[in-house]
């Protein structure tokens, strides 16, 4: 294109009229017909102008297109004529100017002054001695559209809406407004009013190739309504604003004569609220750094109006810093024998927790007031074992405050450390808030059910403890909304859990944890005699003296009606006795001071047939046959496990909802009892013709764990021999492929449920030994007791004779 001395630009109008001039290409601004305009000619353009004065002073002015994007914003949509010249983008319509003015400044930039004459259309650019001529065909608005009744019409709106606008905004010159007023044609007043109104640029020149006039003040009265709306809204907000400060204005003018007046009255005029903090910082033993943090929030408070939404935040905290007990403690109990007797009143057994409460009183008793930092216990067993009602005995052998909060189901980390103060409604986490209430710096504090947290995308509060149980850092606990570290190692933790397996192991670390076993037969007739029944007798509106429990009729609800580690269900039990014995009574089958004697007949009478049978181990369970231990959440269990062989390929199955770790320890099982199958006089060949299948009874029920391998193992032995088992006998311990027995778990609940079900013999792992010199005495008199390493000693006990003596005893 640069080497061509002429460009043809096609499909701008027809060729007649056609005039000639130097051609001037810009970007900004757009140039209307009758404007008066000043421009910046740049070096490109300034032999243009040198030409243009020595001749008529005639300029073409077509100005740049914009981008597309820019183009795509415009009110109307409509195809542009444009060219392509030096690889920039015209309007094919645009202005032809007289030069009225030329301008030098000593800088060396020149401007020029230019009136606006005719629209033109560029019919072709030629090079002429390196000058661009452009020949263009002049436009002149026609007379009939400047006679159209529409276009009159269109005209007179235009004009109302444009005096609309310059009443509203007093920056259009009053020559402008009366020019408008004063114009005579439709075309005149919509160049005039383009070039005046503060458009786009891409706007303008849509309205500079507008060659229709109906089509140019129809674009011009959309623009102008725009302009108008914009104006009016942005009237509706500055009077919105000025409104809301001119009544805090008000407010403040109002405040400071009642604040002179009071002044001239001699009265008190200072904010009631500050005053009273006052009188509390005064009355109240603060350590130094929380003193500092309430005198700088004070004078903050001061200074802001009450009604602002700061004061109420920070008032609010003044408060919180100042009802919290920084060093307010209550005197402890340190005499141990008093407080034994208090938790041996309140709970029976637990051995384990009681010493490790009165270590922690000794210990307080010789530090005497120092260092006396509070031990941080996890309670962890079966529900209804009292946990719970132990922490509150605890506090009372104590004399501390107890508070218990129920961490079950919290998923924000927040509920532990608080939330920011720049939240709406924001407050302290559960520790300040009940440190609050409780109104001491040391009390037992209840972190019930700490292994039933969550975790989301609110936090994870299991991780939140770890610094409120650390007695390495809760000495200083940061609570979010309070800001200042709080002293947490005076407080006595306990936390309850039913397993360990949800705890974290970080968690887990920072705490002692102490296991709660289930109580066993004789723990829950104890429990019962001395707690359960003069409660429910008492909270069901008897008199002891109407109601007799006999030990048998306990028994009965023990053994028959509840199946569980804990006591809960049976305490249910008993009160349910109780009801209906007290509804006899109120309906007249029992006189009111008659004594009713509660046996195990009247406890089937009045709570129905038997819930439960109680497992009683068979006295001959024949070949193939053993009985095993397992423990679950509501205590030890029997488990018979069952052999057969049929005539097969080799197979083995296992029934019984066995889960997969048991079912890996039967495939053990069973591998080793294959590889020393010879010893015993069996074939390899009756393996291989022969399918073996183990069942465990109780099928509803899964089962899982590998403390069932000893127990499958002489199951196989007894069936490939062909002989019985010791009668009477319970075993648990895990197999290896090696034949050693090794430890299992929950050794005190099996042993108790197999003394329960009839057995005499109980055959533990030799690595469980410790934890059966743990068991009650009295249940290890009733009981005798082997201990083996390896599957020989466990088939030497299995398959010895019984004590005929001892059962005769029994």
């Amino acid at each position: 294109m640069a080497d061509s001395s002429t460009i043809s630009v096609t499909g701008l109008g027809s060729a007649k009229g056609e005039q000639v001039a130097p051609l001037f290409l810009m970007r900004d601004p757009v140039i209307f017909p009758f404007s008066l305009t000043p421009l910046q000619v740049d070096e490109e353009n300034l032999p243009t102008l040198r030409q243009a004065m020595e001749q008529e002073r005639l300029l073409a002015i077509f100005p740049e297109l914009p981008g597309d994007e820019e183009l795509g914003m415009l009110p109307v949509q409509v195809p542009l004529k444009l060219f392509v010249y030096r690889e920039k983008r015209y309007s094919g319509v645009g202005v032809l100017v007289r030069v009225v003015k030329e301008l030098n400044f000593p800088d060396g930039s020149v401007r020029i002054l230019v009136r606006g004459l005719k629209r033109i259309f560029c019919r072709q650019i030629e090079l002429v001695k390196g000058i661009s001529i452009a020949r263009v065909q002049v436009f002149t608005d026609s007379s009939a559209e400047n006679e159209d009744k529409e276009n009159r019409a269109r005209q007179k709106s235009v004009v109302a809406a444009f005096q609309e606008l310059a009443a509203a905004m007093p920056g259009f010159p009053e020559e402008l407004q009366v020019a408008v007023i004063n114009a005579e044609s439709p075309g005149r007043i919509a160049d005039l009013l383009a070039d005046a109104l503060n458009i786009s640029y891409a706007e303008k020149l849509l309205l500079l190739a507008m060659t229709e006039v109906r089509k140019r003040l129809e674009i011009l009265a959309i623009l102008l309504n725009r302009e108008l709306e914009v104006l009016k809204l942005g009237m509706k907000i500055q009077s919105e604003v000025h409104q809301a400060m001119s009544r805090q204005q008000r407010e403040f003018f109002l405040r400071e004569q009642l604040r002179t007046i009071q002044q001239e009255l001699g009265e008190d005029n200072r904010n009631p609220d500050i005053i009273e903090i006052e009188e509390r910082l005064e009355n109240t033993e603060l350590p130094p750094h929380v003193f500092d943090v309430v005198r700088k929030e004070l004078s903050r408070l001061e200074v802001i109006p009450q009604a602002a939404p700061e004061y109420h935040i920070a008032y609010t905290y003044i408060n919180w810093l100042l009802d919290l007990p920084w060093c307010v403690f209550t005197e402890d109990r340190l005499d141990c024998a008093e407080a034994q007797k208090v938790l041996d009143a309140d709970h029976y057994g637990l051995e384990d927790v009681k010493k490790r409460i009165l270590e922690f009183l000794a210990v307080l008793q010789l530090k005497g007031g120092e260092d006396r930092k509070a031990p941080i216990l996890c309670l962890v067993g079966p529900p209804g074992v009292g946990k719970t009602s132990l922490g509150q005995s605890i506090a009372r052998a104590m004399k501390r405050n107890f508070i218990r909060v129920s961490l079950g189901g919290v998923r924000d980390e927040a509920e532990i450390r608080g939330h920011r103060r720049t939240y709406v409604g924001a407050l302290p986490g559960r520790i300040i808030q009940n440190l609050k209430k409780v109104g001491s710096g040391n009390p037992v504090f209840m972190l019930d059910e700490i292994d039933k947290l969550a975790n989301d995308f609110r936090g994870d509060p299991a991780s939140a403890l770890l610094e409120v149980l650390d007695p390495a850092q809760n000495f200083s606990f940061n609570d979010h909304y309070l800001e200042v570290d709080y002293d947490l190692s005076r407080v006595f933790f306990i936390a309850t859990a039913n397993l360990l397996d949800t705890i974290p192991g970080p968690l887990q670390d920072r705490m002692e944890i102490i296991r709660l076993p289930g109580y066993t037969s004789y723990e829950k007739r104890e429990i019962a005699k001395r707690y359960l029944v003069g409660r429910q007798i008492k909270a069901n509106g008897l008199k002891s003296k109407q109601v007799r429990f006999r030990a048998a009729a306990i028994d009965e609800l023990i053994d028959h009606y509840t199946r569980e580690a804990g006591v809960r269900e049976l305490e249910r039990c008993i009160g349910q006795v109780c009801r209906r014995i007290a509804r006899r009574i109120v309906e007249g089958e029992i006189a009111p001071d008659a004594t009713v004697s509660v046996t195990p007949a009247l406890v089937q009478e009045l709570l129905g047939a038997r819930k439960y049978i109680l497992d009683e181990a068979a006295e001959n369970l024949g070949p193939g046959c053993a009985t095993g231990m397992a423990w679950t959440s509501c205590g030890g269990v029997i488990l018979p496990v069952e052999v057969i062989s049929i005539p097969g390929k080799g197979g083995l199955k296992l029934t019984g909802s066995l889960g997969k770790v048991m079912q890996e320890s039967a495939e053990a099982a069973y591998s080793l009892v294959r590889a020393h199958a010879s010893e015993w006089g069996i074939e390899p060949s009756y393996f291989a013709e022969h399918d073996f299948h183990i069942h465990v009874p109780d099928g509803a029920t899964p089962k899982d764990g590998p403390s069932a391998g000893v127990t499958i193992t002489m199951a196989l032995i007894s069936h490939l021999r062909n002989e019985p088992l010791r009668p009477r006998l319970s075993m648990t311990g895990e197999i290896t492929l090696r034949g050693r027995v090794t430890a299992v778990g929950g050794i005190r609940e099996k042993v108790i449920a197999a003394l329960r079900a009839g057995i005499d013999t109980v055959m533990l792992p030799e690595e469980n030994r410790k934890d059966a010199l743990e068991l009650p005495e009295m249940v290890r008199e009733k009981l005798e007791f082997h201990f083996v390493s390896d599957f020989r000693e466990a088939m030497a006990v299995a398959f010895s004779p019984a004590r005929k003596v001892e059962r005769k005893k029994k």
